[in-house]
């Protein structure tokens, strides 16, 4: 036996230990989902790839999975849909960029939810084009003086953090600009409003910032150093969005096979789009298991947008045939569009909702468009788009 398989196998075996302990000494059933999430943070078992005493062991990623399987089993709570931003995007950013002082203050109420998180780049003149943003922070002594708005901003109506990124230098070129914060979304001068979307619910949001202190403590990195930051939490969030390893007929596939058998079947049509459906579906689990196996701690590279381009147009085809499956009964929406604004982000439950929230899966976290852009200029080696305010500073560049 080689020394790194020895290694894996000593470090399998302290990550069952941990969960044998945890579940000998805290039994899910019997105690809150926050305090058994807490207890789990402590055992190292949240993300075991994380430091000692951040949450994690400092072994694989790919021991996770015998965390998750085990827990699951036993019916362990889990609350990750309560807080998709702060898991899958600012976890990890927190830990790259973060002081140890950021680090213990920040992930274990993270990881339990006591504190949820929000992400605040797209403004309304800087959607896809994020290093375009205008929000403003200016330095005042020991703290930042932020005014400006971003626009859809998942779950920020129930967030307690955001993940901000702002201009704090407008006479250098776009990229270079920008300093990144955790800012508190219950401070002075930060207004929250919904955007009601098609699906009736609003979980998606507009915020102001008008004079919003934030002290020099709360920032990510240094100085001018946001848009590598960034980088890391959006290559996060497009693994977070499109890449989860699945089992197979899981998911959204799962609801147009059920339908399929609950209807007895349907036309040759349809069981051929079916099909060729499903195929797509477990080629995309397979590749979304080989990324997973590739990536190391550390930022994940383009197969994040390869999972989040094919899962978010996956999506739609999926439920476009479940609303086709059910005929005239896939026009008749259950909730009756009313106005509500969920705990959750792309809370489902219903085929024709998730027919409706599918649409913006070729949005969020970078359009398909931008996806595509990604592949071809850093997978395929094709010539990157022109862009016309290369090495101008922004404040000279138009702005909308």
């Amino acid at each position: 036996m080689s020394a790194t398989d020895i290694l894996t196998t000593e470090a399998e075996q302290l990550v069952r230990s941990r969960l044998e302990e945890l579940l000998a000494t805290f039994d899910p059933k019997s105690i809150s989902a926050v305090e058994f999430a807490g207890a789990r943070f402590d055992a190292g078992l949240a993300w075991v790839w994380f430091p000692d005493g951040l949450g994690g062991l400092g072994v694989s990623p790919d021991l996770q999975g015998i965390v998750e399987s085990r827990l699951r089993k036993v019916g362990a709570p889990n609350e990750v849909e309560r807080n998709v931003i702060g898991y899958g995007m600012a976890a990890p950013t927190i830990l790259t960029h973060g002081t140890d002082e950021q680090c213990h203050r920040l992930l274990r109420p993270l990881f339990t939810c006591e504190e949820i998180w929000c992400q605040l780049f797209s403004e309304p003149g800087a959607g896809s084009d994020v290093a375009g943003l205008a929000t403003r922070a200016v330095r005042d002594g020991d703290e930042w003086v932020v005014n400006g708005q971003k626009v859809w901003t998942t779950l920020a109506h129930t967030a307690k953090w955001g993940l901000l990124l702002a201009r704090t230098d407008p006479d250098v070129e776009k990229h270079r600009g920008m300093t990144y914060f955790v800012v508190d979304m219950q401070a002075p001068g930060v207004e929250v409003r919904p955007l009601r979307q098609m699906t009736g619910e609003a979980e998606f949001n507009e915020v102001f910032f008008t004079d919003v202190r934030i002290p020099d403590s709360a920032r990510l990195d240094a100085v001018g150093a946001g848009w590598r930051v960034a980088m890391t939490t959006l290559m996060n969030e497009r693994v977070a969005i499109g890449g989860g390893v699945s089992a197979r007929n899981s998911g959204p596939i799962h609801d147009a096979l059920h339908i399929w058998r609950q209807r007895g079947g349907g036309t040759a049509a349809e069981r051929d789009r079916l099909l060729r459906l499903w195929v797509d579906a477990d080629v995309s689990r397979l590749t979304n298991m080989r990324a997973r196996e590739l990536r190391r701690v550390g930022t994940p590279g383009p197969e994040g947008s390869v999972a989040k381009l094919i899962g978010a147009e996956l999506n739609k085809d999926i439920y476009d045939l479940c609303v086709d499956l059910l005929g005239m009964t896939g026009t008749l929406y259950p909730t009756h569009y009313e106005m509500r604004s969920p705990d959750r982000a792309g809370n489902a439950g219903d085929v024709r909702h998730s027919f409706l929230r599918s649409r913006a899966n070729s949005i969020e976290g970078g359009t398909s468009e931008i996806m595509r852009n990604i592949l071809g200029e850093r997978v395929l080696g094709l010539p990157g788009e022109p862009r016309t305010d290369k090495g101008i500073p922004w404040s000279e560049v138009p702005h909308s």
